[in-house]
């Protein structure tokens, strides 16, 4: 019987929005990190059968074939397969998911599975100049502006948030506390190596000649919650997100293996960890942020474990609105969610946050011990979605 398992596991440093990876196109960025993944875990690129990639955005000329770019672009066989996929914020993790449901059906052996964003390359677009223009101004549209707003009401994402906050009167303090927090544990995890185990360093040109990119740039040491509360409103004039509390815009790129664990091993690829299950729900989309309380109530009924099972919890911090509504509706400690940082400091590029968060658990279940991590997310126009892995 197939056991899928995950192995290895590398990402680049996470680029701020016209910062370090600007530069490079997502699938050359892609490619590298993925060439990095193979070889850290020991494996040979030929070994590889399947590319399994997401991306949101499609951010350069080869994106709309980016999976199978990325494949070739990483070395593995131009007889491998490539496949794209992509759900919202959850896409990360769709790409393990999907991998993995692939090796289960026989169809792989072992799989590269992962994303990239390079949402600096994010491009504009004229919907309308395909029937012709007869006269006046044609609009050019902002590409990365579609993907933060939401599909029906066309509010922003973080309009969504002041939504949550409203129904269920979270505080702007509680929200720049939980903001403040995130900083100071992404600085801690930065300056004790915990981050650099997971990141491979990028070498890019610049003027002054190849430098390498290998730290992530939207940690910041100056965010205490006293500062964070001076910062304005970002969406209303009396609202509670700011910058300081809503997750960054990035560039990266994120891989791991997924394979039959005896596929593996005969590569002399340790197994790290398993995906024992995984829920998916809908929500109101003017809440998108609630998605992860009944996905992870969803995920715990189904696998008949309770929340004091689970050892470490992985929630995406698409906004502050969304971890603190997570704690207060399932008790979630908070000394067991997101200790190293999250999409406000790290940022959350979606194509990488599930990958991200993945490499993360299964850290903190190997330093610790621990067995069971869940990671969860919300998803923009109004999903939730939640996994448990386990640490082999």
């Amino acid at each position: 019987m197939t056991e899928t398992v995950l192995a290895g596991g590398l990402r680049t440093a996470l680029g701020a929005f016209g910062g370090s990876l600007a530069g490079l196109e997502m699938t050359e960025m892609a490619g590298r990190t993925a060439a990095a993944c193979m070889a850290d875990a020991g494996i040979a690129p030929e070994k590889v059968d399947h590319m399994v990639f997401t991306t949101t955005v499609p951010s350069d000329r080869d994106s709309l074939f980016a999976a199978r770019v990325v494949g070739v672009k990483s070395g593995i066989p131009e007889s491998a397969g490539a496949l794209g996929v992509i759900r919202a914020c959850a896409s990360g993790l769709q790409s393990l998911l999907s991998a993995g449901q692939q090796v289960d059906s026989g169809h792989s052996k072992i799989a590269l599975a992962g994303g990239a964003e390079s949402y600096s390359r994010a491009p504009h677009a004229i919907t309308t100049l395909r029937g012709g223009t007869p006269r006046g101004p044609a609009q050019i549209e902002d590409m990365l502006d579609w993907a933060y707003r939401c599909p029906f009401s066309q509010e922003y994402m973080g309009d969504t948030a002041e939504n949550l906050a409203d129904d269920y009167q979270y505080t702007r303090d509680a929200m720049d506390t939980w903001g403040a927090m995130s900083q100071e544990r992404a600085l801690k995890a930065r300056d004790s190596g915990f981050l650099a185990r997971q990141i491979t360093p990028m070498t890019l040109e610049s003027r002054d000649g190849p430098v390498v990119f290998d730290t992530d740039e939207c940690p910041r040491a100056d965010a205490t919650a006293e500062k964070l509360a001076r910062l304005r409103p970002a969406f209303r004039k009396d609202g509670r997100v700011t910058a300081g509390n809503a997750s960054t815009v990035n560039d990266a790129a994120a891989f791991m293996l997924v394979g039959d664990r005896t596929a593996l091993e005969n590569e002399g690829v340790a197994p790290r960890a398993r995906i024992t299950d995984w829920t998916v729900v809908g929500v109101p989309a003017r809440i998108m942020g609630h998605g992860p309380v009944p996905a992870i109530n969803a995920l715990l009924e189904k696998t008949g474990l309770a929340l004091s099972d689970i050892d470490y919890f992985e929630i995406n911090e698409a906004f502050a609105a969304v971890n603190i509504h997570a704690e207060a509706q399932l008790g979630i400690p908070r000394d067991l969610h997101n200790l190293y940082g999250g999409g406000i400091s790290l940022g959350h590029p979606p194509g990488v946050t599930g990958v991200r968060m993945a490499l993360t658990a299964m850290q903190h279940l190997e330093d610790t011990g621990g067995r069971r991590a869940i990671l969860s997310m919300c998803l923009g126009a109004g999903q939730g979605m939640a996994l448990l892995m386990e640490r082999i």
